[in-house]
């Protein structure tokens, strides 16, 4: 806990930039019969009844101190696309980094593993060298900046139903570019001290 934590103090750096990445699941929904449209005094109306367009994933990376987050959505959730999108980073969007500090959770597809079952062992070898893994605390994945952001996602983006992938893939992408636009990010307060504080009853306890 205390290395994410850590890592959230340390001063804005190009060469070292700091992504948390998370993911998330989202259920398509298509409409059964059409909505009735909006009218003075009223808002749209929509049936309950619905139907099941399957599923996709939305995956988040997100640098706070720079304002910057990038949003993929694939119809699987594998080692693939988690190491097709560090790949991307890597080798794309930071391919002047010297390290990037990956923050993410404990999902077995979240390590090195992952790029060599993508990649070809020079690939795989070479991506492992970039990306430092940082992981979140088991029960812990709230310390993850990249939750944040998704949550806004979800509020602003994905509180409705959407029929297919395209159409989530192009509502994200206008969310993640007017969001890149503002420079909106995390204002992250939660320090090292405050977890000796807060979450005493984690730690060890020494005995004098």
């Amino acid at each position: 806990m205390e290395e994410v934590l850590d890592l959230y103090e340390e001063p804005y750096d190009p060469r070292r930039p700091m992504i948390c990445f998370d993911e998330r699941p989202c259920q398509m929904l298509g409409e059964v019969r059409d909505p009735l449209p909006m009218a003075p005094g009223k808002v749209r109306r929509f049936d309950s009844e619905y139907e099941r367009e399957g599923m996709a994933y939305v995956h988040m990376a997100f640098e706070p101190l720079r304002g910057w987050r990038e949003v993929e959505v694939s119809e699987r959730r594998r080692g693939l696309e988690f190491a097709q999108l560090m790949h991307h980073l890597a080798e794309e969007i930071y391919p002047d980094a010297e390290k990037i500090c990956l923050v993410c959770d404990n999902l077995s597809t979240h390590s090195p593993a992952a790029f060599y079952g993508a990649f070809s062992p020079e690939i795989a070898h070479r991506l492992a060298r970039k990306i430092e893994f940082i992981y979140t605390p088991v029960h812990g994945s709230w310390l993850n900046m990249a939750e944040i952001e998704i949550s806004v996602l979800v509020r602003q983006c994905l509180e409705r139903r959407l029929p297919d992938k395209e159409i989530l893939r192009r509502e994200t992408k206008a969310w993640q570019e007017e969001r890149n636009r503002t420079g909106a990010s995390v204002n992250w307060r939660f320090r090292t001290e405050d977890a000796r504080i807060k979450l005493r009853s984690l730690y060890p306890s020494v005995k004098e």
